[in-house]
């Protein structure tokens, strides 16, 4: 194996980060837009291929035993060691080749979707910085290096959300994204820390002091935890809570949403291919843990389903397109929770690569759409859009199959694998049971929310946008439209987006069709993906039921109450006048409340709380010290000032008194003294 590829693979993003920020502007003076969105492409692009050829030589070995290649220590003081080093093995080359190969697409469509933003180049090097970040978290071999990359990409989602900064909307979604991540953050510095002292604590020898190393650290830690469930359990929930930050797990899902205000293409690649995914890929790496906590993986599963349950309902309360996908991702994640709480971890990352399809088909076809209609992202608006955009309506249509797990499509799959090993697996309880019967309701959910955001944007009447109102462009300083702006009337109509835009929807259609089949037979991906076993621990033994039938139903019912609900077009309790809404859906379409309750509790909450803490503590208690300390001083002075009258008589009679009174206390001493 070229262990050079491997840094290739992470350096290649660097270098077009590099050209973008440093050289970009000029560049593009020079060359072109278009030939820079090429230079933007190409890194992705080829970090893809040398993937795909590790992934070859991986493949072609019997048991595809993993590879650690090192560059050198990084951190070694006081008996820890932490190298630098990448670790080449199933999990992390299945990773490697979603982002690049998924991240290369969506990159193309950019090069088209943003051709008209001043800060073309501003926005790609942004883009290759995130897929770096990206590889080096799941490439990395040790927890150190996962939690660069893990911070790394939440820096880099922070100013692709926030990309369009004169945007106020834009600047908070992004403040809100960096903000909920930290909370996660700090519980997975927690997670890394008390691995540490649990097997130092322990006086088992590491090798080279590499405790945070994988291939060296989980074997002790297995050691460990083993004689101490209570640290498992603490340890895996430490874990979880920063994965439930990074994959918006609820009540940490809040970010998510909101990130939908930044370019169309930076949803996709946050919710298909890169942060989002980052819980699941901890979780499947740190899998041990959990398998040494049922309690742990108990509330894993619970928090899983009910995660998928919330925000599928939530979901037919949205209008804006791209929110509608957001919660869909929310809730879709939650059926990756589900597998790994009952032990299914190759299944959750199986609907992580059949998702990172069929999601970044449906936002890119979204982006399409957006694009096609002047920017109006509200479904209200649209109608019979299938008539102008052919291909991007049977693109789209793929991908709503897909995640409502019509069989034969990828989504099918990888959802059954969930569903099938939460039902009949016992690791977690009965709430791996429970978890697994409440996602077979979420998948109908899913069938039919796609189902109306489909109706209402590809079919129906188009008169709903032939009659609105010319509204006045207004153009963010960087260029770009504003997205509320509505331009269809008259004899303008949609058209369909360039080739650089449509050529990716037609790959990941291809792809969110036939791949998750592919994967599945002869249990490809399972066996791929653990080609040992589950885990140290061993292969988790159970009967997997057959679900279709329910599977069947489930997406069957979804779509057909759908269609049959919007298929005469937007119904009037859904219209433009909320106040005709049903109340479930005014409150699902503000979240219940959830969001505004974190926002009263923490963030204003903690304002008033600094409010009232100022108060006392500043104004009274520190003012109050340093005003007291010098009114006293000011006192003793003005005293002092009464004295100081300028008369020399005065001066020589209290030097006389002063005199008499030190000769005085002296005989008094030496007289006592002498008796």
């Amino acid at each position: 194996m070229d262990n050079n590829a491997v840094w290739l693979i992470i350096l290649l993003p660097v270098l077009g980060f590099l050209i973008q920020g440093l050289a970009g502007p000029s560049l593009q003076k020079r060359i072109g837009k278009k030939a820079l969105g090429v230079l933007a492409v190409l890194p992705i692009a080829a970090s893809f291929v040398l993937g795909l050829m590790l992934t070859q030589g991986l493949a072609s070995q019997e048991h595809a035993e993993a590879v650690i290649v090192t560059g050198g220590s990084w951190i070694n003081i006081m008996g820890l060691n932490i190298p630098f080093e990448w670790v080449v093995d199933p999990l992390s080359m299945t990773m490697v080749l979603i982002i690049t190969g998924v991240g290369a697409l969506i990159h193309l469509y950019s090069t088209a979707y943003m051709a008209e933003d001043k800060d073309f180049s501003r926005f790609f090097a942004y883009l290759n910085l995130f897929v770096a970040a990206m590889l080096v978290l799941v490439l990395g071999n040790n927890l150190p290096l996962l939690f660069i990359g893990w911070e790394g990409v939440g820096l880099c989602s922070y100013l692709l959300i926030g990309f369009w900064y004169t945007d106020t909307t834009n600047t908070k979604a992004a403040n809100k994204a960096f903000i909920v991540n930290r909370v996660g953050d700090w519980s997975l510095m927690l997670g890394l820390f008390l691995i540490v002292v649990v097997i130092s604590g322990a006086n088992i020898p590491v090798e080279d002091n590499r405790y945070l190393s994988y291939d060296a650290m989980l074997p002790a830690l297995t050691t460990a935890l083993k004689a101490n469930p209570a640290m498992a359990t603490a340890i895996a929930l430490l874990l979880f809570g920063g994965a439930a930050g990074k994959s918006a797990q609820f009540p940490l899902y809040v970010w998510l949403p909101d990130a939908m205000a930044g370019p169309t293409p930076v949803s996709a690649l946050i919710h298909a291919a890169t942060m989002v995914t980052s819980g699941v890929v901890l979780l499947n790496r740190m899998n041990i843990v959990f398998q040494l906590s049922p309690t742990a993986s108990a509330i894993v599963c619970a928090v899983g389903a009910f995660t998928a349950l919330f925000a599928a309902i939530i979901a037919f309360g949205q209008t804006d397109i791209k929110k509608v996908l957001a919660y869909s991702t929310v809730s879709q994640l939650g059926f990756m929770f589900i597998a790994c709480g009952a032990g299914a971890y190759w299944a959750g990352m199986f609907h992580v690569t059949t998702h990172a399809f069929f999601k970044a088909l449906l936002f890119l076809g979204a982006g399409a759409v957006i694009h096609a209609m002047s920017h109006e992202q509200d479904m209200r608006y649209y109608g019979k859009l299938g008539k102008y955009l052919p291909i991007t309506f049977g693109t789209m249509m793929i991908g709503t199959l897909a995640i409502a797990g019509v069989p034969g499509l990828s989504g099918f799959y990888s959802k059954e694998a969930i569903l099938g090993s939460a039902i009949a697996n016992s690791h977690a309880g009965q709430l791996s049971a429970i978890s697994g019967w409440v996602g077979l309701g979420v998948a109908a959910l899913t069938a039919m929310y796609m189902g109306r955001l489909a109706m209402l944007t590809f079919f129906g009447k188009e008169e709903r946008w032939r009659k609105l109102p010319v509204a006045e462009h207004h153009d963010h300083e960087d260029g770009h439209d504003d997205d509320h702006s509505h331009a269809l009337t008259g004899d303008h109509k949609p058209k369909e987006v360039p080739v650089a835009m449509w050529l990716p929807l037609v790959v990941l259609a291809l792809l969110s069709a036939g791949a998750g089949f592919i994967l599945n037979q002869g249990k490809r991906f399972e066996h791929w993906l653990y080609p040992s076993g589950l885990s140290q621990l061993g292969e988790l033994k159970h009967e997997v039921p057959n679900l279709e039938i329910y599977s069947y139903i489930a997406a069957g019912l979804g779509l057909v109450a759908g269609v049959l609900v919007y298929i005469g077009g937007l119904p009037a309790k859904e219209g433009l006048d909320e106040t005709k809404w049903a109340r479930w859906r005014r409150s699902a379409a503000n979240q219940f409340g959830f969001d505004a309750l974190l926002t009263n509790l923490f963030a204003e909450g903690g304002r008033d709380v600094a409010i009232g803490t100022s108060a006392f503590l500043e104004d009274q208690v520190i003012d109050g010290a340093v005003e007291g300390s010098a009114s006293g001083t000011r006192n003793f002075g003005g005293w002092l000032q009464q004295i100081q009258t300028g008369a020399v008589r005065l001066y020589a009679m209290l030097m006389l008194l002063g005199g008499v009174g030190f000769v005085g206390y002296f005989l008094f001493v030496v007289n006592r003294g002498g008796k």
